[in-house]
């Protein structure tokens, strides 16, 4: 917890209230959020220490939520698998400790995500496709999950392509943020980069994710959620570019 020390802890609150803020107005993104503000702070590894609990509570209210839980899990059920499997093979850079190509390669997933999100346009997997889709998007998703803590890519992009119903995408999109998060825990305890301080001040960050949300959840009824979403995206793009090029200067 040294380099803990050094930084507020109102800093690190704050990283999860305004990541809270997000995942209230557009259903997703606190892990991504959390991640880059904390990432601009702390070294990935630790960052990724304090995003555990919060995302765990925050994703299995979301899934927990919806109405099909048992009909998704039969049918996501292989590239649930595969992020786990991914997500545990990824962990090996992210605990390797080079937190110069860490933090490069996590910038590189912000921009990544918020520029396809900004430009790319809507897109359908055919029902054909899907059983052989599934599993090598799990093993992608997987790997930049463990490798940056970035769970985003390409799971979204291709849940939503799948043509499921709102609620149902929003509860697979939970399905697929908790998967990511209990096997980023175990792959970190694994390889013995989970620490126990850490998740004690993980534990506490929980309130203000959850206070986060609910403002969020305000905010969506009082400002256009593709507006909000338009000025996050170009924010973290911005932010990841950051990230990235450090290593540079």
């Amino acid at each position: 917890m040294s380099e803990l020390s050094t930084w507020p802890i109102g800093a690190i609150a704050t990283a999860f209230l305004l990541a809270g803020v997000v995942k209230g107005v557009t259903g997703m993104g606190l892990p991504t959020v959390a991640m880059g503000a904390l990432g601009a702070l702390l070294s990935p590894i630790t960052a990724a220490n304090l995003l555990i609990l919060p995302s765990l509570v925050t994703n299995v209210w979301q899934l927990l939520a919806g109405p099909a839980f048992r009909p998704l899990m039969r049918r996501l059920w292989p590239m649930m698998l595969a992020i786990g499997f991914g997500t545990i093979l990824g962990t090996s850079l992210l605990a390797g400790g080079d937190t110069v190509l860490s933090t490069a390669m996590l910038g590189g997933a912000l921009v990544v995500y918020s520029g396809y999100t900004l430009i790319a346009r809507p897109f359908a997997v055919p029902t054909r496709a899907e059983p052989w889709l599934s599993a090598p998007i799990g093993v992608i998703t997987g790997v930049v999950t463990g490798s940056t803590g970035v769970f985003v890519m390409p799971a979204v992009p291709y849940l939503q392509a799948l043509g499921l119903e709102k609620e149902d995408l929003i509860q697979a999109l939970g399905l697929s943020f908790t998967v990511s998060t209990i096997t980023l825990a175990a792959g970190l305890l694994w390889r013995g980069a989970l620490e126990v301080d850490n998740l004690l001040l993980s534990a506490v960050a929980i309130l203000p994710a959850l206070a986060g949300m609910w403002a969020g959840q305000v905010i969506r009824r009082l400002v256009s959620p593709a507006t909000f979403r338009r000025w996050f995206l170009i924010g973290l793009m911005l932010l990841g570019a950051e990230l990235a090029l450090r290593p540079f200067f």
